[in-house]
């Protein structure tokens, strides 16, 4: 059965109707072909009219929709022999994150993102998509295995941020994190990174320092989450409300055009009227467009340039010019 949002209600009674109206045009006697025509229609339109204007925070709703194509589904997807690799050989395999290599479109590849799973059971078992210090290990190991190779790196962002607990800080979660900014940062073989839907802090940049990156249309990339914005914020003695949510959304830009607008990322890769999840494998089609694009632009290019070009593009994040008056 289909989840919907709370800004998509509208939305879902006009579909209910027509699956209703679909099962009694099934009946011999009953001809409602043309007023079933025109509910999808007006659905199709209402549809349109409600993404158009999503505000930030429904958009972050967006990015977490239960519905939402993970990291394994789009693996299943896009290539044609995925082997998954486990463990950072020093504590564990995290199951947050998973990785190994692939053949997308006849090209070697190394895969490696977040994975929140689906359903209570399997949602606990990935922890929630929040890695902790030995996924970032892992992450950093199979790209240093990729290195090896030459092959190129594709990482999967959607993770809500690293775990908090306090295992893994006495594990060196920060320190996981600095070292696979600083280790991708030198890696001398190309990277493609993409936000798929939820890119949270830390526990996304340790797999986003890359030579592309892109966002679907309606992922999110922040510092901290628009809760966790708002409890610093307005938090008293009462429950904060979704106004607040969405007031923290709007100011924190981080909406994949805000990111755009900041020079971040490359590009939006489109998603459906109404998101990933009503259209999973024409997303995967297009994300594996702009894989093969981008192992295009950047395969000719040495280790060494694609280093150098690599810092001299994080260089530039949050510059300015100043002007007079």
């Amino acid at each position: 059965m289909r989840y919907y949002l709370e800004f998509e209600k509208p939305i879902e009674e006009l579909e209910l109707k027509i699956e209703e109206l679909k099962r009694l045009s099934n009946r011999k006697d009953m001809d409602i072909g043309s007023v079933v025509k025109k509910l999808e229609k007006k659905a199709k339109e209402l549809r349109s009219e409600i993404f158009s204007n999503l505000t930030p925070w429904q958009k972050t709703l967006l990015a977490r929709h239960p519905d939402r194509p993970y990291t394994l589904d789009y693996i299943d997807m896009l290539s044609e022999d995925f082997m998954e690799l486990h463990g950072d050989r020093r504590f564990s395999d995290d199951s947050a994150i998973v990785g190994g290599f692939a053949t997308v479109n006849g090209v070697h590849v190394m895969i490696i993102g977040h994975q929140k799973g689906r359903g209570t059971k399997e949602r606990i078992y990935r922890n929630f998509g929040q890695p902790q210090p030995e996924g970032y290990r892992k992450a950093l190991r199979l790209m240093k295995l990729a290195e090896r190779f030459k092959k190129p790196i594709i990482t999967l962002i959607d993770t809500p941020g690293a775990y908090p607990g306090i295992g893994a800080e006495e594990r060196g979660q920060s320190e996981a994190i600095a070292t696979n900014l600083m280790e991708m940062s030198k890696i001398k073989t190309p990277i493609i990174s993409i936000v798929i839907g939820e890119g949270g802090s830390g526990g996304a940049l340790a797999l986003g320092v890359a030579d592309r990156i892109y966002m679907l249309e309606h992922s999110v990339y922040s510092v901290i989450s628009p809760e966790g914005c708002a409890a610093i914020l307005w938090k008293k003695d009462g429950e904060l409300t979704s106004d607040e949510f969405s007031k923290a959304a709007d100011a924190l830009r981080l909406t994949a055009k805000d990111i755009l607008g900041f020079k971040i990322i490359d590009g939006i890769i489109p998603e459906p009227l109404g998101g990933a999840h009503r259209n999973p494998e024409a997303v995967a089609k297009s994300i594996s467009e702009i894989i093969m694009q981008s192992i295009e632009e950047l395969g000719s290019k040495s280790g060494g340039k694609l280093v150098d070009e690599r810092y001299k593009r994080l260089r530039k994040i949050g510059s300015f010019e100043a002007s007079e008056g």
